[in-house]
């Protein structure tokens, strides 16, 4: 237990002097204090108000960007096909089981498809309730996450996906990424990060049950990144 102690004024007499002036009496302000939990309490508590905030506007940001990729997907052509992986098969003839090297295989793959921002995935080394996480929420659903995805890629000019590293777990793989884009909106701002997706098995089917992607920097740096003007989108308006 600790606190901030605050002394009252102390008069204390000095002694008397050889003249016959008396010397005024000295005032002495005392203040002993030591920062314990109530000071690191308020602390914590300012970060945690700081942290719910910007949660907030993040996940009003990301739910925003959902619904407006919806809306632009009824001025998109057409998807085309999906890709179901009917390369992926099971460890045994009648087993349910998925090989794991063949669902690591399909993922690397959908790497190259750019399937993050082009929802162009292998379906089926994927459970449909699998949960999809990143750092302004979670859901379940692969079609919906599908869906994002390919809406997400409709707001975009230009796109760079690249796996940078894989690690092979006994529960999960570990995909390493770097991830460029530029954004179609009028200001055509550039979202560039790495990061980082655990691809959780499931211990019956051997697909991928949880899905969770970590970006290696903050998150309002990612909101801030949307809201600024890209310097090619100066030199482009110049030009016109």
């Amino acid at each position: 237990m600790a606190a901030i102690f605050s002394a009252t004024l102390l008069t204390v007499p000095n002694r008397p002097r050889p003249s016959s002036t008396a010397a005024p009496p000295m005032i002495v302000r005392l203040r002993c204090g030591a920062r314990g939990t109530d000071s690191a309490t308020t602390t914590d508590s300012n970060r945690s108000e700081t942290s719910e905030s910007e949660n907030a506007l993040l996940k009003a940001a990301w739910y925003g960007s959902e619904l407006l990729g919806i809306a632009a997907s009824f001025f998109r052509s057409p998807p085309t096909a999906e890709i179901q992986g009917s390369d992926v098969g099971s460890v045994a003839e009648g087993s349910d089981l998925l090989d794991r090297g063949a669902v690591v295989d399909a993922i690397k793959e959908d790497y190259k498809r750019s399937y993050f921002v082009t929802g162009n995935l292998t379906l089926n080394v994927y459970e449909e309730d699998c949960e999809f996480a990143d750092p302004a929420g979670s859901f379940k659903g692969l079609r919906r996450f599908k869906r994002n995805c390919t809406n997400f890629g409709s707001l975009l000019e230009k796109s760079n996906m690249k796996l940078m590293k894989w690690e092979d777990y006994e529960d999960k793989g570990i995909g390493h990424w770097r991830f460029s884009c530029i954004l179609s909106f009028p200001w055509r701002p550039i979202l560039s990060a790495t990061g980082y997706t655990e691809y959780f098995y499931d211990t019956e089917s051997g697909k991928v049950c949880r899905h969770v992607e970590h970006w290696n920097v903050p998150k309002m740096v990612l909101l801030k990144q949307i809201l600024k003007p890209s310097r090619w989108s100066w030199s482009k308006d110049s030009g016109r």
